[in-house]
């Protein structure tokens, strides 16, 4: 089972946000449903033009949602941030200067106690980064039990900003959901969506941070492969043992042939990082002149998983 709390906030009293709503629904229709259409979060929205997002409201929600057994829970905010000596709080509508939300602390204590198997925040609000420090570590250490990973769009100092009605990191995730960070095998994962946000804001900007404590990485959406399994599923065909190269010729270029049929999958490891040719700009090239192509470290790797029976 997989579930998803979505919370955005624009109508604040003070300093009312312009897009935190709209991306928030991106991440619905996002999260909602895999490429192909197969379901995939459950997802429970709190938006501030349909209902006061409260302290209570967010507290309720946030139990409810990590309180289930099994499966993935996710928790995404969009809205305004704040620090305090008391720490960093997702603030809500009914925010006052002694108590200005829901504190990132209590947030990831409850993550932690969670019995979901895997649990993943995505906060897009200024200081998000603060998210599992300790304070008595001076911000350097942070707990997360086994499962819990936070992706967040600026550091403990920074703020997160808007651009063209939109939250500038949401539209990156959003991005990367669509499938800029899915690989090979068109699984998108945390690290992949982070690796893609990293790429997107420079060292100038508000910079993402990830804090995970996971034995294994978990997809959370499939796009269509790059690469189809069964043309992956052939690498160990075509580079029998340790070979990791193959010489070419113009057999290899003749249509409606068993060889043109492995030259089209040679061309897809090309185009997608897993072969090159040698002493030759294009795999054509390499054939006409009876040159060969090598795998990369990235098609050794796959390579490896079949052989391992791991794809």
């Amino acid at each position: 089972m997989r579930r998803a709390l979505l919370i955005g906030i624009n109508d604040y009293p003070k300093n009312p946000l312009k897009g935190c709503e709209n991306d928030t629904l991106r991440m619905q229709s996002v999260l909602e449903t895999h490429e192909n259409g197969n379901p995939n979060f459950d997802c429970k929205l709190l938006l501030s033009s349909k209902k006061s997002v409260t302290r209570s409201e967010v507290r309720k929600h946030i139990k409810k949602l990590f309180n289930h057994e099994k499966g993935t829970a996710l928790l995404y905010f969009s809205g305004h941030g704040a620090t305090t000596i008391a720490g960093t709080y997702l603030v809500t509508q009914d925010a006052k200067p002694e108590d200005v939300g829901v504190s990132l602390m209590e947030i990831v204590a409850i993550a932690n106690n969670s019995k979901a198997d895997e649990v993943v925040i995505i906060l897009d609000c200024c200081y998000a980064g603060d998210a599992g420090n300790t304070i008595d570590l001076n911000e350097r250490k942070v707990i997360l039990r086994e499962g819990v990973s936070i992706l967040a769009a600026a550091s403990a100092d920074q703020y997160s900003y808007e651009k063209n009605g939109g939250g500038i990191f949401t539209n990156i995730i959003y991005d990367a959901l669509k499938g800029s960070a899915a690989d090979v095998r068109g699984k998108i994962t945390l690290s992949g969506i982070y690796y893609t946000a990293d790429i997107f804001l420079n060292a100038w900007s508000q910079r993402p941070v990830f804090k995970s404590h996971v034995s294994h990485m978990i997809s959370l959406r499939n796009c269509t492969p790059k690469i189809s399994l069964k043309i992956l599923r052939k690498l160990p065909v075509y580079f029998d043992g340790d070979s990791t190269g193959m010489t070419l010729s113009e057999n290899y270029l003749q249509a409606r042939t068993p060889l043109a049929t492995v030259m089209k999958h040679l061309q897809k490891y090309q185009d997608n990082g897993l072969l090159i040719p040698i002493e030759a700009s294009t795999l054509h090239e390499a054939a006409l002149h009876n040159k060969s192509c090598s795998l990369t470290a990235l098609g050794c790797y796959y390579k490896s998983l079949v052989m391992q029976n791991r794809l």
